[in-house]
């Protein structure tokens, strides 16, 4: 769905929901074309930590904010 979208509107694309681990929130960048992820839960509920998911997406060669 992410990529259809993004072939049809000229705005930044945000994937929102369903990331259960970093590497969920990796495969949006590596696999569509979405410009940003968004995540809560699973830093609410402390199953994985912001610092951890930043460094998982720089060691991809995703540019982070740290």
């Amino acid at each position: 769905m992410l990529e259809a979208v993004s072939q049809v509107v000229s705005v930044p694309i945000i994937a929102s929901g369903g990331a259960g681990s970093s590497q969920h929130i990796l495969e949006v960048f590596e696999k569509t074309a979405a410009t940003g992820a968004l995540a809560a839960s699973i830093f609410h509920y402390g199953q994985v930590s912001i610092s951890e998911t930043k460094k998982a997406m720089q060691a991809a060669g995703l540019e982070v904010r740290i």
